[in-house]
């Protein structure tokens, strides 16, 4: 790894607060981008615009979708952006470059129904697994937590058996989110077989693992809840930890709720984002949702 993109991502860990996830995300891009580049004889700070089309082209051709080309020329054209500021070239040439075409890709969404018989699937496992997984099912559900918000909860934040949630989000935001009663009650189920499952070794963690991170993984979540799917009769092509944020959504907004409010509890930066659920709704909801939220006026459908 060059010392620009190590730079790069120093600053987007310190100054931008990126998670994780993310600064390794930039970083295989970036290693993808550098590997590439070589093989043209130049380097990812000396490399001209015709290498980054180039680039761009072969990504294309590898038959990568639209949106991740998209996503992964978000990546150089921040670490470009970043390398004009710090005067190591005198140009962007990211500039000129094209954003693949993109359609709308509207969330795959669970009928009510379906969560619920999620949940009832859910309880009908052996213990522990089962309270853990109505535990994670009900927080998902009530609270429209990102997948990593919901497995690195901390202890701390139930231990008291609150109203809500603090959640530290992207670029280490907090937020709050309201619990469910059959949340709290799930929770409260779960903390009793928590504690046995631990045994004498601590975690800070509510859902405990004994894993590198410490607690329940992203893919350790998702491979459970296409296992929950199965029993409860859901394709698992329609299934996965994501779908139930997106059930979050869809449900409150077809119950009249505040577009500004849901975009709040999701931890969304623009509502532009939080805009794509009324799309799934039907035309009857789509109208509640319009004459139910402050902004009802800039939601109309454009001409």
């Amino acid at each position: 790894m060059s010392r620009h993109v190590e730079a790069f991502l120093e600053m987007m860990s310190v100054e931008r607060g990126a998670s994780a996830n993310t600064l390794d995300a930039y970083t295989r891009d970036l290693d993808d981008l550098t590997g590439f580049l070589s093989r043209r004889k130049t380097d990812a700070v000396t490399a001209k615009p015709a290498d980054l089309s180039a680039y761009m082209r072969a990504l294309a051709d590898a038959g990568m979708a639209p949106r991740t080309q998209a996503r992964r020329l978000s990546c150089l054209r921040q670490f470009y952006g970043f390398v004009y500021a710090e005067g190591w070239r005198k140009d962007d040439p990211t500039s000129k470059l094209d954003s693949p075409r993109l359609g709308r890709v509207l969330p795959k969404v669970l009928s009510e129904k379906d969560v619920d018989e999620l949940l009832k699937a859910a309880r009908a496992l052996v213990q522990p697994q089962g309270a853990m997984m109505t535990a994670l099912l009900e927080l998902l559900y009530a609270t429209g937590l990102r997948v990593s918000e919901l497995v690195g909860l901390p202890y701390s934040a139930v231990a008291r058996n609150p109203d809500m949630l603090v959640v530290r989000g992207k670029g280490d935001k907090e937020r709050m989110v309201p619990l469910s009663d059959p949340a709290r009650d799930a929770v409260k189920a779960w903390l009793p077989l928590r504690q046995d499952a631990l045994g004498k070794k601590p975690s800070k963690w509510l859902f405990p693992s004994f894993g590198k991170s410490g607690h329940l993984t992203r893919s350790g979540f998702a491979r459970m809840l296409l296992r929950v799917g199965m029993h409860a009769g859901i394709d698992p092509r329609r299934l996965s930890p994501h779908v139930l944020r997106h059930a979050f959504a869809t449900h409150l907004l077809a119950h009249g709720a505040d577009l500004r409010v849901v975009q709040e509890l999701l931890g969304h930066a623009d509502i532009a984002t939080t805009e794509i659920y009324t799309h799934v709704l039907d035309e009857p909801k789509t109208r509640l949702v319009q004459q139910h939220h402050p902004l009802a006026g800039l939601m109309k459908p454009k001409a």
